[in-house]
């Protein structure tokens, strides 16, 4: 069984990000996106004593400062650097592949958030278009045992409840994914039920957090959760999102580093 997990860590400082890890080092999962990492010493903590707990890190500093995603596996993985070549920001975006059976490789994503200044729409809608323009270019036989997932700052257009204030390209990002024959697979395995992974000062629910995966593996998907107990225990802002996929995984390894974090 191959376990999955995205969160956004909320680009913790060291007292949170050592709560964040001793949360994640109890739950063991096989894979594990982390978004909103940054280049200070919180993120620095938490993919080093990932590391150090026979985790294979994969992470690429922004050298503007900007927030990133990393990767950590207890499977053996090697970047797949050929995956994100054509990615706008390549620190918010790293890939994996995975010594599985079949081979499963894995896309993590922090796509931009936006509060509709010129220069944040161009660097979001940038990203976007890059990303899916990778995943397009990408042959259909490796998109198969696709998994892709992170914060994608983005709502269906059917969203629960609805909000009218993304742009067109925001909204059609979800659509652009299910065409390139990626599903979404919290809807798979529960359909027509609507989740949120953040909450709003007002209240208001949003599903930012997801998980998709090629047709090859959308058989073997057992199970799917949205988990607020970090949110709720004030470990970040964000619900994790973990799926299980009945794919047999190598035996675990001891840590290899796999890209610099400092």
């Amino acid at each position: 069984m191959l376990s999955v997990l995205t969160i956004n860590v909320q680009a913790a400082a060291p007292a949170r990000a050592q709560r964040l890890l001793t949360w994640l080092l109890a739950r063991d999962d096989d894979v594990i996106i982390l978004t909103e990492t940054s280049n200070g010493p919180g993120t620095r903590h938490l993919l080093t004593e990932l590391g150090a707990a026979s985790l294979t890190v994969t992470h690429q500093l922004s050298p503007d400062g900007d927030r990133g995603c990393a990767i950590a596996t207890r499977v053996p993985s090697q970047p797949a650097l050929h995956l994100t070549a054509g990615i706008s920001l390549p620190g918010r975006a790293p890939a994996v592949t995975l010594d599985t059976d079949p081979g499963v490789s894995v896309l993590g994503l922090y796509v931009p958030s936006s509060d509709r200044a010129p220069t944040k729409v161009a660097k979001k809608r940038a990203f976007l278009t890059t990303v899916r323009n990778t995943l397009a270019k990408m042959r259909a036989a490796d998109r198969n045992h696709l998994v892709v997932g992170g914060d994608y700052n983005v709502i269906s257009r059917d969203h629960q409840p609805r909000y009218p204030g993304f742009l067109a390209f925001e909204y059609e990002f979800l659509n652009t994914l299910s065409d390139l024959g990626l599903a979404d697979i919290h809807q798979s395995l529960h359909p027509g039920v609507q989740a949120h992974s953040w909450i709003g000062r007002s209240g208001n629910g949003y599903r930012f957090d997801y998980l998709h995966t090629g047709p090859g593996l959308l058989p073997h998907l057992t199970a799917a959760a949205y988990l607020h107990q970090p949110r709720l225990d004030g470990l970040t802002d964000h619900a994790a999102h973990s799926v299980d996929i009945d794919v047999p995984a190598t035996v675990r390894r001891g840590a290899v580093l796999a890209m610099p974090t400092h």
